[in-house]
């Protein structure tokens, strides 16, 4: 370690402190076997603006740099040592800034409000752990905990330098506090992966591979009872065992009133819907976003009191999807007693047997309740596990360290889209089937250490779709080989053989071991792994989604 930079203030005054120490606090460091804790011991209260410590490291030009986007849907890949990192375009990051546009709530999926997004070739920056691979070995720098908030980290290559920062905004410090908690750990990719995942002591709830069905791609918002139940029928009359079948977004009648369902739209009900996905002998999975409401939703209407507001006390905006949306405050007791009460009538009255949760990161839009957003993230995890109990959750748009041990299933990309073009320059959670790609390869260390990964859906239908019959197979072929978690969203009744037979290699259940996958030149993407023991390779164009 060669320092730490600590920007604070005390009352009304602003310091810089980089010796570790001040008139208004002191810091301790324990280095031992690759960790180091921090402890800020604040003599006076105080609020932290930035806290960064500088580690020297020397970078070589075979090298590739791996950074962990912000949560679920954030672009996430390795990079070439000298490349500029992807992301938003000066005018895109002005927009989203712009005072209008903040109150729609767009861009606060991602860390714009959080950090500075670098804009020099050879600088990269991710959350709670990265790593620098040399061949086969690698050098994690990760958080062991993100309860003291979260930790970003920044590899500047041309100044041989590795940034760890924490996010500590929202918090006036007394007394003693651990603001950093992290280790250096270097080795074989996957020797030194379970070492780091075995300091956080954090395992998987499960590690069975499950195929499945959802509604989203395919009839979005449209989705009906008569749909379900066509779609239902069709894959119970396939010889492949189909494990889960999920209603997706749609069912309800406003984001937040989760048991008030469209009625015309599933007149039955959802208990009903339930018992036929059971009756075909498939577990029934249903999504929802437990902690957003809409303007619409009778949360909003009723009780404005349980939404997180800002520091004039209004409702805080917390995303711009559904016409703009509002995340609810799980500290606040009776709001925390209605998200129990939904989640016991649809897991227990209704029946199913698996949860999508959405939009997670709500939940931590806002440092609050003089907390970080990392212990806010941290602490709505263990909320909702303690509220789902045994039954599993597929975690979606999630800051991912705090759902570590937390979720069953976990997406590790964007949503998946109708075509393979990647739009430049917009958010990075963007909807965009290359970046989904890049997290679902680039992730992989996640998968059986922190959840089972979920790389979203592969599409094999000839209609409603913009992806070529190649890019169809390509994508299964990917998700195949790394997903766990392995859903479509079509009307398999309208197969033809070649589709089925896509289908059936894509879900069925196999060993596979991933020796290498890496960019070997610009676009191009080269797996290497075992299939039941045999050697096979891919090699891909990731922009293009053609095979080489």
């Amino acid at each position: 370690m060669e320092k730490i930079i600590i920007n604070y203030k005390s009352g009304n005054k602003s310091f810089c402190c980089e010796g570790g120490n001040s008139p208004h606090f002191t810091i301790e460091t324990e280095e031992k076997n690759g960790r180091t804790t921090v402890v800020l011991d604040a003599k006076t209260p105080i609020t932290v603006d930035k806290f960064q410590i500088v580690l020297p490291y020397s970078f070589s030009e075979r090298q590739r740099i791996f950074v962990n986007g912000y949560q679920s849907w954030t672009d996430s890949r390795e990079y070439f040592i000298d490349e500029k990192m992807d992301g938003l375009s000066r005018f895109a990051e002005r927009y989203i800034h712009n005072p209008v546009v903040k109150k729609i709530g767009l861009g606060k999926s991602g860390d714009y409000f959080i950090c500075d997004y670098p804009r020099e070739n050879g600088v990269f920056y991710g959350f709670s752990y990265g790593y620098v691979r040399n061949g086969k070995d690698i050098d994690i720098l990760g958080s062991l905990s993100e309860r003291c908030g979260f930790t970003i980290i920044r590899f500047d290559v041309p100044r041989l330098r590795i940034f760890i920062e924490k996010d500590l905004a929202g918090v006036v410090f007394t007394g003693r506090n651990t603001v950093a908690d992290f280790a250096v750990i270097s080795g074989e990719y996957d020797e030194a992966f379970d070492k780091y995942f075995n300091m956080m002591n954090v395992r998987p709830i499960r590690n069975e591979q499950k195929c499945g069905y959802t509604t989203w791609y395919n009839y979005y918002g449209g989705v009906t009872e008569q749909i379900v139940l066509r779609d239902l029928e069709a894959l119970s009359a396939l010889d492949e065992k189909v494990d889960i079948f999920q209603i997706d977004d749609g069912y309800q009648k406003a984001i937040g009133d989760w048991l008030n369902t469209k009625e015309k739209k599933f007149p039955g009900g959802m208990k009903k819907i339930a018992d036929s996905i059971h009756k075909k002998n498939m577990l029934a999975g249903i999504w929802l976003a437990p902690f957003s409401a809409t303007r619409q939703s009778s949360v909003y209407k009723e009780h404005r009191d349980w939404l997180v507001s800002d520091e004039k006390g209004k409702p805080y905006v917390a995303g711009h999807n559904w016409g703009s949306f509002y995340a609810i405050d799980f500290y606040n007791k009776d709001a925390a007693q209605y998200i129990r009460n939904f989640f016991s009538v649809i897991l227990n009255d209704w029946g199913f047997d698996m949860v999508k949760l959405d939009f997670l990161y709500a939940a931590c839009v806002l440092p609050i309740h003089n907390k970080t957003r990392g212990e806010v993230m941290c602490d709505a995890m263990d909320f909702l596990r303690d509220c789902v109990g045994n039954k599993m959750i597929l975690g979606c748009g999630v800051p991912l360290m705090p759902a570590f041990g937390k979720v069953d299933f976990c997406r590790v990309g964007a949503d998946v889209a109708l075509n393979w073009n990647r739009r430049k320059h917009t958010i990075r959670e963007d909807v965009s089937t290359p970046n989904t790609v890049n997290c679902t390869i680039f992730r992989r260390h996640l998968d059986n250490r922190a959840f089972l990964n979920d790389p979203d859906v592969f599409l094999l239908r000839g209609n409603n779709i913009n992806l070529s019959f190649e890019q169809r197979k390509l994508l299964a072929k990917i998700n195949g080989i790394f997903g766990k978690l392995l859903f479509v969203s079509d009307n398999v009744n309208d197969y033809n053989g070649e589709q089925m037979r896509v289908f059936s290699d894509t879900i069925r259940k196999k060993d596979v071991k991933i020796i290498s996958a890496e960019y070997v030149e610009k676009d191009i993407i080269e797996v290497n792994y075992l299939l039941n023991g045999a050697k096979h390779s891919l090699k891909f164009n990731s922009e293009t989604g053609t095979v080489c």
